[in-house]
């Protein structure tokens, strides 16, 4: 059984940190990290879950379409 307090884990768990200290998340890889805690959400749910909840990520992606790519720019703080 999923557990609700589990999905900033999964949100945390998804983030990519590049080298030069940039933090990205795609749509994609939070979907595959609420998977193996056993949320099975759509890449709309996940974005919907992204706009309400992230306050300091924000979206550069590139392509149209529900895979989208956000990026940290208030390391400062926030979730």
């Amino acid at each position: 059984m999923p557990r609700h307090y589990e999905i900033d884990s999964a949100w945390r768990a998804s983030i990519k940190r590049e080298p030069n200290g940039r933090q990205t998340v795609t749509t994609e890889a939070f979907v595959s990290q609420l998977a193996l805690i056993n949320f099975h959400w759509s890449c709309r749910q996940a974005n919907q879950w992204i706009e309400t909840y992230v306050t300091v990520f924000k979206d550069i992606s590139t392509q149209e379409g529900e895979n989208r790519t956000f990026m940290l720019f208030n390391p400062n703080g926030g979730r």
